[in-house]
């Protein structure tokens, strides 16, 4: 299968794996460490909430890099900034890896994300340079297919790299990968070439943004995107300490659950796959929004009534799923008007995604490390914030077409 790019063919098997691992960098440097989280805690001598915050650093500092850059990739191109970004995200990975103190680790877990949000902006601004329309839903359904791997074997590589290294060698490993990637940006060919560039001046694309946050319908994206992905990262974040400090369940054990959930979103990729041109994209948003909603809500009533761990593993596995459906249905509507400020768009859209998990990262673990119940009542409230933004903002655009 290929795809036409000013003239050009290019290989569309080969540019989703390597787009899909570039936009893999948040599970990448996230899921892998997840099983390391307690020893993490150990290791450094501090509380649940502020190793939670070694997450919101990583969430935060992707969220703000990719403001910056996408929209130098709309001025200066796609191939320098995502090659700069990922050696930089090779370096700051191994100084973590060598970190001695917590406040050394947290600065540059801040730098890896900064710099880890290049590859995520700029996947999804290459996605846009060469698809558009139901083309678009479906090759960003295929970038969350390969993406899906990532939730499913990073807990599984980081878990088995605890049975003979410590939570360092972890970094060591995600150093490696970025090596990877900083070879991939360097021998791949430009997308967006100068004619379509939106501005050699970057002050000037930084302006982009005043404009998009005047489309209403963008922003109802970007606004219900924050809510769903609020929820999405509570479960990341806290999804560690539920399985092992409350169900007792080894890192082993809870690297295949949370690959289990993985899964799940590849099916949600393959679905989107096979549906997008059937049927309409806003309505296989609403459905997603539906069952998250209420898989949330029946998982808070687990919760609180001590159900049993295969219930609770079935139940987030319902509500997972829907994350690939959302994303990509919700990044391709989004996306559908944009392509001289497709950084600038996809931006936006990943920081208010980001900064979502970010800030709820740390409120998971408020109530120490032995309840689950923070956790669940963030995952209700960002699900249901997420369908009430679809139905005020996104819908109205729809209601038409019904």
């Amino acid at each position: 299968m290929t795809v036409l790019n000013h003239n050009k063919q290019i290989n569309t098997t080969m540019l989703t794996i390597f787009l899909g691992t570039l936009a893999a960098i948040a599970p990448l440097s996230t899921d892998m460490y997840l099983p390391s989280l307690p020893e993490v805690m150990n290791s450094f001598s501090v509380s649940p909430s502020i190793i939670q915050m070694t997450l919101t650093a990583s969430m935060a500092g992707m969220a703000i890099g990719q403001i910056f850059t996408g929209p130098l990739s709309d001025s200066k191109g796609r191939k320098i900034p995502l090659f700069l970004g990922m050696v930089l995200f090779a370096i700051s990975t191994v100084i973590c890896a060598l970190s001695k103190s917590i406040d050394i680790f947290l600065v540059f877990r801040l730098i890896q994300g900064f710099t880890g949000g290049a590859g995520i902006v700029i996947a999804r601004a290459i996605a846009r340079d060469v698809c558009s329309g139901p083309a678009l839903t479906k090759f960003f359904s295929m970038l969350m297919l390969v993406n899906g791997l990532a939730p499913i074997l990073s807990p599984v590589i980081g878990a088995q790299i605890l049975r003979f290294s410590s939570w360092r060698g972890i970094f060591i490993f995600l150093f490696l990968i970025g090596i990877l990637l900083s070879i991939g940006a360097f021998t791949m060919n430009e997308t967006l070439p100068v004619e379509k560039r939106l501005s050699s001046n970057f002050s000037a694309s930084l302006h982009s943004f005043t404009l998009l946050f005047k489309e209403r319908y963008f922003m109802g994206h970007c606004i219900m995107q924050c809510f769903a992905f609020a929820a999405f990262f509570a479960y990341i974040s806290g999804s560690s300490f539920v399985f092992q400090n409350i169900y007792n369940v080894s890192p082993q054990e809870f690297s295949y659950i949370f690959g289990a959930n993985g899964i799940g979103l590849m099916i949600g990729g393959v679905l989107v796959n096979r549906l997008a041109g059937h049927i309409a994209e806003w309505k296989l948003l609403l459905i997603s929004l539906l069952q998250a909603f209420c898989g949330s809500f029946l998982l808070l009533i687990c919760f609180l009534t001590k159900a049993p761990l295969s219930l609770i593993i079935i139940i987030l596995f319902l509500v997972i799923f829907t994350v690939s459906v959302m994303s990509s249905t919700s990044f391709s509507l989004a996306m559908q008007a944009q392509r001289k400020t497709a950084g600038g768009a996809s931006a936006l859209i990943g920081f208010f995604s980001m900064i979502s998990g970010a800030v709820m990262a740390p409120l998971v673990g408020i109530a120490g490390s032995n309840t689950a119940i923070p956790m669940a009542v963030i995952i209700v409230l960002g699900e249901f914030g997420a369908l009430i933004s679809f139905y005020l903002i996104i819908y109205p655009f729809h209601k038409k077409s019904v």
